[in-house]
């Protein structure tokens, strides 16, 4: 099954590598079947999400996605030479099924790995990479090394294009998968009902990160923010959304605090999002998710000391938060680093709980925002398979 064969499917070796690029790969794939109509073949490593989306193509992967999800040098070190073995492994079976186009979503690392290896050896096979690495918050020289073997990259923000075309890649904008998220429907009157916390109570959400060490570093910061906004706001309650594998940490670290804190699952989510009136949030993606639903938030983060020095002169953007990024102004507060503490915190939330103006300009901020991350158009996964599809039909005429 190669472009030399008779076949006249579209032949397509897809490479991701954790969760968010196995959901990406997933809308994908669902598109692309849709735009050739079933005409089409999927193979390499693929997540769950996109088996699912594939399985009447008889969609395969060379081995468990899972393979690949590791962070941190202490997790890769262990695990460098099987996954040295699978960009070997990889590699190889591209040359063998000698496809139509390649896709690597993300996980940079790995992907841009074999996309170099492939590049010298099959320079003819189109390469197309799903999510820009952030050249515009450090590391700027990367985009001319991309260049070398990637031939068009889909961005999922749109200033990112002209890091790339300025050093002769193709980019092409596509949307932020967020805009397609169901977080903002949620049900907030029978969340508050179900958890029995009054209609007229201000309702804080909480939202400290899903890593562990965010967890210990933001946590306590944010309960000592609570007891502050106790004094101003006696009637507070509070709601944190955690994972089931930080649901224990999450608890004990909270279990003493002033305020009356409710702990739900992730499923929850949406709900809880309905039923709260702002939020304190790590800075992080559910920022985002936070702008979809609309929920005014005061953005915070703390790292580790040495991380925080490395930070300081390695990252070159204004603000951490998309939102703030996108419109390129400081519509949503971020406190972050030294201005990470109590008493900043509670003055800013405290103004969101007191002002319906400001809640209210935070709220259009967000619509500006989302619509410039392509709300309200066709969806990424369809922009990016039309893409990939003009790309394929340029290298074969």
């Amino acid at each position: 099954m190669n472009r030399e064969s008779k076949n006249p499917n579209l032949n397509v070796f897809i490479v991701a590598g954790e969760a968010s690029g196995d959901a990406l790969g997933a809308n994908l794939m669902k598109a692309l079947i849709k735009k050739t109509n079933g005409k089409i073949n999927f193979y390499g490593v693929l997540g769950e999400k996109m088996l699912l989306a594939g399985y009447k193509t008889g969609s395969t992967s060379i081995f468990p996605m899972s393979d690949l999800s590791v962070m941190g040098l202490t997790e890769v070190l262990p695990k460098l030479p099987n996954i040295l073995g699978r960009i070997k492994q990889t590699v190889g079976e591209i040359i063998r099924i000698n496809p139509d186009v390649i896709i690597t979503i993300d996980a940079p690392d790995f992907s841009f790995r074999v996309a170099k290896k492939i590049k010298k050896l099959k320079p003819n096979i189109p390469i197309v990479h799903y999510v820009a690495p952030s050249v515009w918050a450090w590391r700027p020289g990367r985009a001319k090394k991309i260049s070398k073997f990637v031939d068009h990259l889909l961005c999922l923000l749109p200033f990112e294009p002209k890091y790339f075309t300025d050093v002769g890649l193709d980019a092409t904008f596509v949307g932020h998968p967020v805009v397609e998220s169901k977080i903002g429907g949620g049900d907030g009157e029978s969340f508050r009902k179900r958890h029995e916390i009054s209609e007229f109570v201000p309702l804080l959400m909480v939202l400290p990160g899903s890593r562990a060490g965010e967890i210990s570093r933001l946590l306590p910061i944010f309960g000592e923010t609570l007891k502050l906004l106790k004094i101003t706001h006696p009637q507070l309650e509070a709601v944190i959304v955690t994972l089931s594998t930080t649901r224990e940490k999450v608890s004990s670290i909270a279990a003493n605090w002033s305020v009356k804190t409710t702990i739900v699952a992730e499923s929850e989510k949406s709900d809880a999002f309905a039923a709260c009136d702002v939020a304190l949030a790590a800075s992080g993606t559910v920022s985002l998710e936070l702008a979809v639903a609309e929920l005014p938030s005061v953005i915070a983060y703390r790292m580790a000391p040495l991380t925080a020095f490395l930070a300081k002169r390695l990252i070159k953007v204004k603000f951490a938060n998309i939102v703030n990024l996108v419109l390129d102004r400081p519509a949503i507060p971020e406190l972050l680093l030294e201005n990470c503490v109590p008493d900043m915190l509670a003055s800013q939330v405290s103004e969101l709980l007191d002002s319906q103006n400001a809640r209210t300009n935070q709220r259009k901020a967000y619509v500006e925002a989302m619509a410039m991350l392509g709300m309200g158009t066709i969806s990424p996964g369809e922009r990016s398979a039309d893409v990939i599809l003009d790309t394929v039909r340029k290298i074969k005429t």
